[in-house]
């Protein structure tokens, strides 16, 4: 059973037993969330309106920073992302990711815990979420991506998720321009968005 841990910046990320594996950096959750999705990826990319594609949708840090950033910009924010085993309800009302998220974060963490999967929900201002219960390595992909948040648990960890063929899968939904933002600077990983056409910086 996944366990609630403390990471250092206070925020709460999540342990798999099974896989010897945190959901977020044990560094600080909200920290990482920020500084690889947020400021690398969302903050970069100027589409409008900008459609995102998330691989792991997890304990919905990435979703809840990326409401929060759309609803108080000017463009419209349409976002998709997938999980394959969506985390229990009752250890997703632990998490304390909302007191990172200003005074909305509460209304806008329950709003997006509570959307039902497989269809659109217009969260708040400017953002609009579809989950999808599903799994990436067979998920028939459709429509045109600006950016992509790649989330996965490592490579190491789950290395049927990190292959050429789900990167291939995922390039031909993204954008001419668009661009895909990961945690891992393996190898390896490297190599295969290289062979799927992603320029690797």
């Amino acid at each position: 059973m996944n366990q609630l841990k403390i990471t250092a910046d206070g925020s709460h990320t999540l342990y798999v037993p099974e896989l010897d594996e945190h959901y977020h950096s044990i560094h600080g959750a909200v920290q990482e969330s920020k500084f690889i999705f947020i400021n690398t990826g969302f903050d970069r990319c100027n589409a409008d309106p900008l459609n995102i594609f998330e691989v792991g949708y997890g304990t919905g840090l990435n979703t809840l920073l990326t409401a929060l950033k759309s609803s108080s910009g000017k463009r419209e924010v349409n976002y998709t992302t997938i999980e394959k085993y969506p985390v229990d309800e009752t250890i997703v009302r632990s998490l304390n990711h909302h007191l990172y998220a200003g005074e909305p974060g509460k209304e806008l963490s329950e709003l997006i815990h509570s959307a039902p999967w497989d269809r659109w929900v217009s969260i708040c201002k400017n953002f609009n979420l579809r989950k999808i219960k599903g799994d990436i390595t067979v998920y028939p992909l459709s429509g045109k991506y600006d950016l992509i948040y790649f989330d996965a648990f490592g490579p190491d960890k789950q290395p049927e998720i990190w292959t050429a063929e789900v990167f291939a899968s995922i390039a031909s939904v993204t954008e001419k321009n668009g661009a895909l933002v990961t945690y891992s600077v393996k190898g390896e990983v490297k190599r295969n968005l290289q062979a799927c056409g992603f320029e690797v910086k």
